[in-house]
């Protein structure tokens, strides 16, 4: 039979772009609410004290709501049952003290967001202003001033992992230290947070329309909050403009809002503005590590020793908790690398800023600059090639499944041979030669390269084990035949961007032949979809996709019952292709299939199964611990050692996704999250004052990368099937994003080497380059 042109494997334009690029994308400030009144929050403008009064004139007392009005509401409260951690508690609206400058202290509602932001300026809070800790690192000396009183110290946990370094770094020739810190930035998707709620008095809902990757999370965490069953709670996600993880989590917004629609009984919305985005919610990749490498004259990693922190802020986000971010450090360092000595010991460190939460790639971006860097270390060291030092190193593909230093089991693939097709696409030896005959314009050229493993798709086999307050299972979907023919997929997963209307759609076609335009993808509704714990960590595709191949092979057999009854022919003698029940030379169509269950029940065998032409399958892969995807990043830059520019001439990007069930998307989530790791690694960057004021609150003080600095990408595959999942698929969504910093810190640093210059805090601003030039060439007493 041919390969369908729609099924799994194929580059489908995606069904939702037809609305999208059209302006018919139906977002939560899309959707009309007649009558709806606007809220907008006061937030605390410092970034420590406690509140001594909230001011609030008289005229406004029926607009404005404090903590004291949300008395009966729970706080919300990230548990995890991971030893030594300690909890926090994040009030809705802060009462006796702030924590950090943005942070909730009032709700103030009218029929107007201008005329709400009025009632905010006008509300008055009297601050004893305390002194603030904004440095991870300080924050964890004796004496530093503590976020939260009761701990006694700013540590939310600490993740060790254990080896005897000691005896390997006596004897080790090689010993490479560096010390790297990654900025704390915005996640900045295209659509901001934003939510409407409203009581559903005819179906008996408090109805809560929200931007969301994870309704169903959001829904049993908003219940808890105001105290009522989850069933009393329906959770409606429309189209979402991007999440990255900063749509993953409850919201104190979203609990604000809820409960004052079911106080007042009117529609209330809340949308964010790109103030209270930079201000309030600078939320992600801030980390410290201190790491050595431990190597012998042939370039091999023999161990590994780091001290890492993490700035998690002010308070542990639900359902993920502070502790993941640290977690993942501990567990993602070694990378794809086969050595067998390993000591790391990471910190989640309380400080007075929003909280962190898990930005696209969780982790993964800065222990894979912090390792890259020690390889790199290693290879100037030993005057071997980069690339070639990680050859060395790298799990071989005849030793697949490979179990890590720290237990991690790779499923399959082949590392060296992404590395070196890396190497060869982006012309290491053709660089060297042109780094030998200089530039005319007196520019620098370098070459760097990064590798990593993405771990996708974890189960319940991990999550269980990180104490969790909301661990998946197995992810369900309902798929149905409709009475014309048509078949609707329900699933719990939410797609903000990834293509999920169009994948799922191409697994369906793959299985049933139905008309892929026939095929309709249902999601975002609590009402209707089946529980998930939704879209993250490049899950969707092997859990949903997985669900709804088995949920369409269910339906298939449902059909292929009635079609074989129809065609007076033996079930077991019959299938299902293009659409139809085949049997022979002879069919059904599943439309016939469809007016027989629906309309015409009198020409159903006798022993049919009462429940019809809807199904709802679970799945879970035979082995649960995640699928590995990698890629190796190879990027080639220019740098003006006058001015600091730097300038990406070219980039590569060797990704091996297994199977790939539609090669296009894949592209376009590959050279999107590049572009965020370009970002990450160039340009973003929030920075505070000691007082902990945000310095950014305008896209005139934030940089975001735009189509002039980020370059042509060059995307090529491998596939190595996945050995656990449907069709072989593994999660790839994350992983763009995690090799772009590494891969173009080590670019830059291979064209300062002639400078004896080297730059390894991000982002590499101009000013940073500049000063590193400028420290090394300055006298002695000169340096700081």
């Amino acid at each position: 039979m041919a390969r369908s042109t729609a099924g799994v494997g194929a580059s489908v334009t995606r069904k939702e772009d037809d609305r999208l690029l059209r302006g018919r994308g139906q977002f939560v400030a899309d959707i009309p609410v007649p009558g709806a009144l606007e809220v907008a929050f006061v937030r605390s403008t410092v970034a420590h004290g406690r509140i001594r009064a909230i001011h609030v004139p008289d005229a406004l007392t029926e607009k404005v709501f404090t903590a004291a009005h949300l008395a009966d509401v729970k706080p919300i409260r990230a548990a995890t049952a991971l030893p030594g951690f300690k909890h926090s508690s994040e009030p809705i609206l802060a009462s006796e003290k702030v924590r950090y400058v943005g942070e909730l202290v009032a709700i103030c509602v009218a029929p107007t967001r201008a005329e709400a932001e009025d009632i905010a300026a006008a509300v008055v809070v009297d601050y004893e202003e305390l002194p603030p800790v904004t440095d991870m690192l300080a924050a964890q000396e004796p004496g530093a001033p503590l976020v939260h009183e009761a701990w006694g110290d700013n540590v939310f946990i600490e993740i060790a992992v254990d080896a005897d370094i000691e005896a390997v770094a006596r004897t080790a020739p090689v010993v490479i230290t560096r010390e790297i810190r990654t900025a704390r930035h915005c996640m900045f998707p295209m659509e901001g947070r934003g939510c409407f709620a409203y009581r559903d008095d005819r179906l008996g809902f408090l109805t809560l329309v929200t931007s969301t990757q994870m309704p169903h999370i959001v829904q049993t965490g908003l219940a808890h909050c105001l105290g009522v069953a989850d069933s009393a709670i329906r959770v409606i996600s429309p189209d979402v403009g991007g999440g990255f993880g900063y749509k993953g989590l409850l919201l104190r917004e979203e609990v604000a809002v809820a409960w004052l629609a079911g106080r007042i009984g009117q529609t209330v919305r809340w949308l964010e503005d790109c103030r209270e985005h930079l201000t309030a919610n600078a939320d992600c990749r801030e980390h410290h590590y201190r790491i050595t490498g431990y190597a012998d004259r042939d370039g091999r990693l023999l161990a590994l020793d780091c001290t890492a922190s993490v700035d998690a802020g002010a308070y542990s986000v639900y359902p993920t908790s502070s502790a993941l971010e640290a977690s993942q450090i501990a567990s993602l360092l070694p990378g794809p690398y086969d050595f067998q000595v390993y000591r790391c010991r990471a910190t989640a460190v309380a400080t007075n800023k929003c909280p962190i939460l898990p930005y696209r790639g969780v982790a993964r971006t800065g222990v894979c600059l912090a390792i890259e860097m020690i390889m790199d270390g290693i290879a100037r060291e030993t005057g071997l090639e980069p690339h070639e030092v990680r050859l060395r190193n790298l799990v071989r593909a005849e030793q697949m499944p490979f179990v890590n230093v720290v237990g991690k089991f790779f499923d399959r693939g082949d590392y060296p041979e992404c590395m070196r097709q890396a190497a060869e696409a982006i012309g290491v030896d053709k660089i060297r030669e042109r780094q030998r005959r200089g530039e005319p314009d007196g520019r620098l050229i370098g070459v760097g390269i990064s590798i990593f493993c993405e771990q996708g798709a974890l189960g319940t086999s991990v999550l269980a084990g990180w104490g969790r307050p909301v661990v998946p299972g197995y992810e369900q979907a309902s798929a149905r035949l409709t009475a014309d023919g048509d078949v609707e997929i329900r699933v719990g997963t939410h797609s903000h961007g990834q293509g999920h209307e169009t994948t799922f759609a191409q697994i369906a076609h793959e299985i049933l032949g139905v008309d892929f335009d026939k095929i309709k993808i249902l999601q975002g509704d609590t009402l209707y979809s089946p529980f998930s714990t939704g879209t993250y960590a490049s899950r969707s595709i092997v859990m949903g996709g997985g669900a709804v191949a088995e949920a369409s092979r269910a339906l298939a057999e449902r059909a292929k019952r009635i079609g074989a009854w129809l065609l007076q022919a033996d079930p077991q003698d019959v299938g299902v292709e293009g659409g139809a029940v085949v049997g022979g030379s002879a069919s059904v169509s599943l439309k016939e299939v469809a007016h027989a269950w629906y309309l015409q029940p009198q020409q159903l065998p006798p022993d049919v199964n009462p429940g019809g032409l809807e199904v709802t399958s679970g799945y879970r892969p035979g082995r649960d611990s995640g699928t590995f995807s990698y890629a190796a990043h190879a990027v080639v830059t220019a740098v003006d050692p006058e001015t600091g520019l730097v300038e990406l001439l070219d980039y590569v990007v060797v990704e091996d996704g297994g199977v790939l069930v539609n090669p296009m998307i894949v592209d376009g989530q590959i050279a999107g999250g590049t572009a965020q790791g370009i970002g990450t690694c160039l340009y973003e960057a929030m920075p505070f004052d000691a007082q902990g004021q945000p310095l950014a609150s305008t896209l005139l003080d934030y940089v975001l990368p735009g189509s002039t600095e980020v370059p042509d990408i060059r995307i090529l595959h491998m596939e190595t099937p996945s050995p656990h999942t449907e069709f072989g698929v593994k999660g790839i969504g994350e992983g763009g994003a995690v090799g772009p910093p590494a891969a173009i810190v080590s670019a830059v640093n291979d064209a300062l080497r002639p400078l004896g210059v080297a730059v390894y805090d991000l982002p590499l601003t101009p000013e940073r380059i500049l000063d590193a030039i400028e420290r090394t060439h300055a006298p002695a007493d000169q340096v700081a």
